[in-house]
């Protein structure tokens, strides 16, 4: 039984892509984002190759995530398959983005994994190690069980090679802070490594303390 389609979650993918290209993390009309309703079983994604500042709710393109078409008479995003496996792999998850962000891509186009005991904020948003998945063509299955395998079952992002990146999250809020600090981190990291030097890693119990810090102590209650 095919579930309920939602207003509200075409809008927020369609405000999301707006959200996207207006952070710099994509540039024209690349990139995409998807929004999944666990209690309906249904995924909203972006169309493939339209602008994000023109989009409407009516653009957004819904599908069961089995891949089965619900609703929408656009040409959905290429990654299609992508943002349905994440879903389906990472079921605590309820928004993808696949960005093109500047010092992401450089990492990913040096097939080069962005480690986490960095920096504070990474230890604290990525889950895990960044890791680059290998090259695949764009909008295949191949590139969606390459991104699957990169991302595992702990991290909340990875790099595609020469491509981009993939993050996730709880909430669609959750994941553009992890898209955030993502490239932030590799903005840092570049910089770094660009004086000729490398960085000090924080120790992995401390890491671990920061990982807990946030799910048990930051923020409210």
């Amino acid at each position: 039984m095919v579930g309920k389609v939602k207003a509200e979650y075409k809008e927020l993918v369609r405000t999301s892509g707006v959200r996207m290209i207006d952070s710099g993390l994509t540039v024209a009309t690349w990139g995409n984002i998807s929004a999944c309703d666990r209690e309906e079983g249904l995924m909203y994604i972006t169309p493939s190759g339209m602008n994000y500042h023109t989009l409407t709710n009516d653009d957004i393109v819904v599908f069961d995530l089995e891949g089965n078409h619900v609703e929408g008479d656009r040409r959905p995003s290429i990654e299609l398959q992508l943002h349905r496996g994440m879903f389906n792999a990472r079921p605590e998850t309820t928004a993808c983005i696949h960005t093109h962000p500047i010092f992401s891509t450089v990492f990913s186009s040096m097939g080069r994994d962005i480690p986490i005991d960095l920096h504070d904020e990474a230890a604290q948003a990525l889950g895990g190690p960044v890791r680059c998945a290998t090259y695949q063509l764009p909008g295949t299955q191949d590139l969606a069980g390459a991104a699957i395998d990169a991302i595992g079952k702990d991290s909340n992002a990875c790099l595609l090679r020469s491509h981009g990146a993939v993050c996730i999250g709880a909430d669609m809020d959750s994941a553009f802070k992890v898209a955030t600090v993502l490239e932030m981190v590799s903005e840092i990291y570049w910089r770094i490594l660009a004086t000729g030097n490398d960085y000090q890693p924080i120790s992995a119990e401390n890491v671990a303390a920061m990982q807990e810090f946030v799910k048990t102590k930051y923020g409210q209650y």
